[in-house]
């Protein structure tokens, strides 16, 4: 229905929105990390063992220097003493070393296969919620959003935010227990080595401070310009045809290299912005070690430490440096969520369509008697499209809207579906205001014919039932020949199992309006609106159709909005628009005779088409 109302919404209107850029405000990262952690909670016992997991898989790794120094010590004052060298106590840490190491890769294993369970499971609610979301938001949103920005957020941005929560989750746990386990065991060793290496802390926090302030607004530009990208993208290659046809390839190419430039500049120094954390902190980390090695030295001079120790302390010292330094690109992962974070949420915070309660009508007691009262709609409110509309339309008669484009006629089937609230007045179907029923029951009351065709993939059976969930095999059929589909769908190799594939590009223009024809007459509507539905198709195949929606129409309420009046000379009412107000009324003869505005129309259709 979004993409139907999107097509609706860009004729008719004279509509034009400024598109909202993405990022553009200043982001709230602390409430951001926050908003997102928050999607954790429900997975808290999972994350409690994954923090368990890691404490003992990285206990395991932390241990293991000392013993480590352990054996050269041994090994040391054995040759040093002259005695010989203690194979039994070498052999059963060597025991005891591969037993760690075993039991630290056992338990680093159910850390990542629980945190993959988590991050999925994170992200899928994350997407869902989107993805309702989407279905929640008025059409005005996607009038004002390029489809490929939509895309890019529910696709791009989720897909980051799990990369992050699956790897910098699980990294930030394992280095915050493996400096908090190294810290210890270096206070253990030498308080005064420990007070040598923290010298070098300050230091690396004010480079991560640094370069991740700096490089987050970066971050945000990618993602802005991803969007854009993806945005002409969908854009060129749904139009390809049409690019091809006036020779703009070559523009199309140009527009892409511009927008891809602006993402490479924007990614490029987002990356190496943040890439440059890794080599400060090793450099950092260096500083420390040279420190550590000169004072394990002088201490061991003096005889107050152990050369094994000193050993397993500059182990330690670069154990230290390396979850350092894995912050640094934990830091870099974590802009790129929050970036992405803040675009999904600023989707999520988009205000929805009013809720509405059903009204306790009986839909099918309803005839379609409709009635417009003073309406009034702009999709600008200060820029009113529809000035004063009135219109009374009684039940069983086929009203026809003509007029330039821009004069108003797709918007007023926007108003009659609820597509849009209007700004003031009232329209009524049996006295019924549409104020009062839900959109649901509103859009139960119509079918739609449009002149641009949608289609999903899937079977034509699945596409024609689309209108009706319980239709037998025997209505998709006798649906399908009253809009004659019947005889090209049984020539499909299929028949009406063949499968459609990306905008059913496997059949042809006026076979796709066929199909979307039956759907309607399977719906069994109380109220028909076509918008130029037999525009796609040669005149043969309009000639029945025409008969078909006569068929159809007879009994029911009818918008007909059309381009070619040939078409609509036996409505009942013909409704001349221009710039948002009825110029005339009447019927086809009616409207002939007071020779204006809606005669000049015919005349000069009808010397175009003798032409």
């Amino acid at each position: 229905m979004s993409k139907q109302g999107k097509n609706q919404a860009g004729k008719g209107g004279g509509m034009s929105h400024p598109g909202r850029i993405p990022g553009e405000k200043p982001k709230e990262f602390k409430k951001t990390l926050w908003r997102l952690l928050g999607y954790l909670k429900p997975r808290k016992y999972q994350l409690i063992f994954v923090t368990i997991a890691a404490v003992f898989s990285t206990l395991f790794n932390v241990v293991s220097p000392k013993f480590l120094g352990d054996a050269t010590t041994s090994i040391f004052t054995s040759v040093k003493s002259g005695t010989g060298i203690d194979f039994t106590f070498l052999g059963r840490l060597v025991l005891l070393l591969i037993g760690l190491y075993v039991l630290s890769a056992l338990f680093s294993y159910l850390q990542q296969y629980i945190m993959a369970g988590v991050s999925q499971k994170t992200t899928a609610e994350l997407r869902k919620e989107v993805n309702d979301k989407l279905t929640k938001l008025p059409l005005r949103y996607y009038d004002q959003h390029p489809h490929g920005d939509v895309l890019s957020r529910v696709i791009n941005d989720i897909d980051n935010i799990n990369n992050s929560l699956q790897q910098a989750l699980s990294q930030m746990i394992t280095s915050v227990i493996s400096i908090i386990g190294t810290i210890i065991m270096m206070l253990i060793i030498s308080p005064m080595l420990t007070l040598v290496v923290f010298i070098t802390f300050p230091l690396s926090a004010l480079v991560i401070r640094y370069i991740a302030s700096f490089s987050q607004k970066h971050f945000v530009k990618q993602q802005k310009e991803l969007g854009h990208l993806n945005g002409h993208i969908e854009e060129t290659f749904s139009g390809h045809q049409v690019v091809k046809a006036f020779g703009r390839e070559e523009s199309a190419i140009e527009s892409f290299d511009e927008m891809n430039e602006r993402l490479y500049e924007s990614g490029w120094k987002a990356q190496f912005i943040s890439g440059i954390m890794m080599p400060l902190m090793t450099f950092v980390g260096n500083l420390g070690f040279v420190f550590v090695s000169i004072g394990g030295g002088i201490l061991v001079l003096n005889g107050s430490i152990r050369i094994g120790d000193v050993q397993a302390f500059i182990q330690y010292s670069q154990q230290l440096s390396q979850p350092m330094a894995q912050a640094a690109g934990i830091a870099n992962m974590i802009q790129t969520a929050l970036a992405s974070a803040e675009r999904i949420f600023a989707v999520l915070d988009e205000e929805e369509e009013r809720q509405e309660t059903p009204a306790p009508v009986d839909l099918q007691r309803l005839t379609g008697n409709i009635m417009f009262e003073h309406v009034r709609f702009g999709y600008e409110q200060e820029k009113p499209i529809i000035k004063d509309f009135n219109l009374d339309v009684k039940s069983g008669q086929t009203i026809a809207i003509v007029g330039p484009t821009g004069a108003g006629k797709t918007t007023i089937i926007n108003l009659l579906m609820k597509f849009y609230e209007i700004d003031s007045g009232q329209i009524k179907v049996d006295g019924k205001s549409l104020a009062e029923l839900s959109r649901e029951q509103v859009r139960s009351l119509f079918a739609m014919v449009l002149q641009d065709t949608w289609l999903f993939s899937g079977t034509i059976r699945e596409n024609i039932a689309y209108g009706r969930d319980d239709a037998t095999e025997e209505e998709i059929i006798r649906a399908s020949k009253s809009a004659f589909a019947d005889e090209f769908i049984r020539t499909m190799p299929d028949g009406y199992d063949t499968q459609l594939g990306e905008d059913a590009a496997n059949i042809s223009q006026g076979q796709r309006q066929l199909i979307t024809i039956a759907r309607a007459i399977l719906a069994d509507p109380k109220i028909l609106i076509l918008d130029e539905a037999t525009s796609s198709v040669d005149t043969r195949t309009e000639m029945n159709i025409q008969r078909a929606m006569n068929r159809l129409m007879k009994g029911r309420t009818s918008f007909v909005i059309a381009h070619r009046l040939s078409t609509i000379r036996d409505a009942d009412v013909i409704l001349v628009m221009n710039e948002g107000d009825i110029i005339e009324k009447g019927s086809h003869d009616e409207l002939i005779s007071k020779n204006g505005f809606y005669a000049d129309l015919y005349k000069s259709q009808f010397a175009a088409d003798v032409g």
